[in-house]
């Protein structure tokens, strides 16, 4: 199983599946995001949004599907995914291969996330390359709320203000799981 938890950037994902992690290490954390940062080193992203490239897409089911068949863990996936089109072509692929997926979807208020987004440094060293991916991030909030409105039917909706604790009750409740807090 796939326990897909996704959201806004700043929505809180990394901090939920950490979480989830650490309460069920059996679990893998696979975040989709290194296949896009190899990629972006062997070809040219022209849009900026390696999700773009199909061949990311193709990359994030192929790795999703070989981690469950290889290693017979349930894999926890960090990542969002907000372009309709791209949501049914990675979850129809997935479903295909036989994957049974639990869609979380986190959702924050745009100026929680912008605030959020502000407050994080993901290169403290580099404060230009900082505030450009700060600036990137910011500009995917409109797309990122508005997703919520077209995701599957059977996505859970998460509120992201909640503690992540209780986040974390609540998906492994949803999903079957019974692990020591």
């Amino acid at each position: 199983m796939i326990i897909w938890v996704n959201g806004a950037f700043g929505s809180g994902k990394t901090t939920l599946v950490d979480e989830l992690h650490r309460r069920w290490p059996a679990a893998l954390v696979y975040d989709p995001e290194q296949i896009g940062y190899v990629l972006r080193g062997i070809v040219d992203v022209p849009t900026g949004n390696f999700q773009d490239l199909r061949l990311w897409r193709r990359q994030v089911v192929s790795m999703a599907v070989g981690l469950l068949e290889e290693y017979e863990r349930p894999v926890l996936t960090p990542m969002t995914l907000a372009n309709p089109p791209y949501v049914a072509e990675v979850f129809g692929a997935l479903e295909e291969a036989g994957v049974a997926i639990h869609h979380f979807f986190l959702k924050v208020p745009a100026e929680v996330l912008a605030r959020r987004i502000d407050a994080r440094s993901v290169a403290p060293h580099d404060p230009e390359r900082d505030e450009a991916v700060r600036q990137w991030c910011r500009a995917q909030i409109e797309q990122c709320v508005a997703a919520a409105d077209t995701l599957p039917a059977d996505t859970v909706f998460l509120d992201g203000e909640r503690p992540c604790r209780e986040l974390a009750d609540e998906v492994l409740t949803r999903v079957g799981v019974s692990v020591n807090s």
